[in-house]
Parts: structure tokens; C-alpha cells; sequence
């Protein structure tokens, strides 16, 4: 499995006015500064929740189709019962392609009535339209693109939890900028992870 940004986000979900109003910096000579810190605090949390903040185009990579672990029969012949494939970095917003590659090396577009999509879930799926299974790719390493849209939106959109988590680590690392410290810190509770708790995808 495999994944790559195909159009990254356009924006930041924190602007820099709101970071300055947090941080109350007395001029402007660090806003390059904030703006970095801006952009590590909205990677550390995306890491973290395992989720995509601003809407941005992924492709997920596989190399075979997934498969339940049992077989039915029809008349003629019997074929394995298609799964539902799940689409990491939820929240799902839509499925813009599935390509596979077939047996002759030849890139297929799966046809969209072929297969549903499923963005209420967290993650979202996909799996196949009723009557219909997923097709057989070629055995090779990422024989399958799934191109797909995530995120919330704008950053407008984003929870309100998440954009005050992020103020939290762009003040912390504003006010401490070296990896170790000589005062002894503590964390603040109920503070940055657990604003972000909620929003973590779990895993079973």
C-alpha cells in the first residue's frame, strides 16, 4: 500500500492573524517563523489523528483488490465475495477514480457505477454497487489507484477543537524553540492531545 499527495492543500487551517493573536508577539519580524510553526503544528496533529484538516487529492496505492475470507457459490461457477476497502486519511470527501492495472499491463478505469462510495464512515469506504465485484489486476506491486478527496473543507471548516490544539503547539513551540529545556515543563491538562483525542482514528 502506497500513498501520495496528487494536489496538496491550498491553505493552513490557522491563519496568521489568528496564530498572532494567540502568541501576542510584539512585532512582525517572526512571522516567517509563525507561519513554519503554523505548518508543523498542522503536520504533528494530522499525524497524530491519522486525518487530513484542508481538502487536498490523494492517490492510494494497492496491489490487489480486497477479498473476504470466504467463498458463495452462483450457478456456474463459484467467485470470491468482494469486500469493502477502507480510504485512510478520512474525512472522506469523494472517490475521484480506481484504475487497475489488467493482465496485458494496461491501465482500466473502473466505470463509477461499478463500485460505491461511502464518505459517513471514518475512515470512508469504498466497495462494490450491488451486483458487481471488484475486478482481477495484474500480480504486480501497486496495481491499483484509488484517487480520492479528503479533508473538511476550508479552514473555516475545520473543528474548532483542533484549530485551538494547534494554538497550543505553535505557542509551546514559539515559547520554547530548542529540543531540551533547563526548566523542568509539564503539560497543561486537558490541553493539545486531548482536544485532539476525539478526532484520532482507532484502531481495533
Amino acid at each position: 500500500m502506497g500513498l501520495k499527495v496528487f494536489a496538496p492543500a491550498k491553505e493552513e487551517p490557522l491563519t496568521l492573524a489568528e496564530a498572532r493573536e494567540h502568541l501576542r508577539p510584539s512585532h512582525a519580524l517572526e512571522d516567517a517563523l509563525i507561519l513554519r510553526l503554523i505548518a508543523a503544528a498542522r503536520a504533528h496533529a494530522e499525524a497524530f489523528m491519522e486525518r487530513r484538516l484542508i481538502t487536498q487529492t490523494w492517490d492510494y496505492t494497492l496491489d490487489t483488490f480486497p477479498y473476504a475470507p470466504w467463498w458463495y457459490t452462483t450457478r456456474d461457477y463459484c467467485k470470491p465475495y468482494t469486500a469493502a476497502l477502507e480510504i485512510p486519511l478520512p474525512p472522506l470527501q469523494s472517490v475521484e477514480s480506481v484504475t487497475y492495472i489488467d493482465g496485458a499491463g494496461a491501465p482500466i478505469l473502473v466505470d463509477p457505477l461499478n463500485y460505491t462510495v461511502d464518505t459517513i464512515a471514518e475512515p470512508g469506504r469504498i466497495a462494490p454497487a450491488s451486483g458487481t465485484y471488484w475486478p482481477s489486476p495484474r500480480v504486480q506491486m501497486n496495481a491499483i489507484t484509488i484517487r480520492f478527496v479528503c479533508g473538511y473543507g476550508l479552514a473555516g471548516a475545520v473543528p474548532e477543537e483542533i484549530k485551538q490544539a494547534l494554538l497550543l503547539l505553535v505557542g509551546h513551540w514559539y515559547e520554547h524553540r530548542e529540543e531540551v529545556s533547563e526548566v523542568e515543563l509539564y503539560k497543561v491538562p486537558m490541553a493539545c492531545e486531548s482536544l485532539l483525542s476525539p478526532y484520532k482514528i482507532l484502531r481495533l
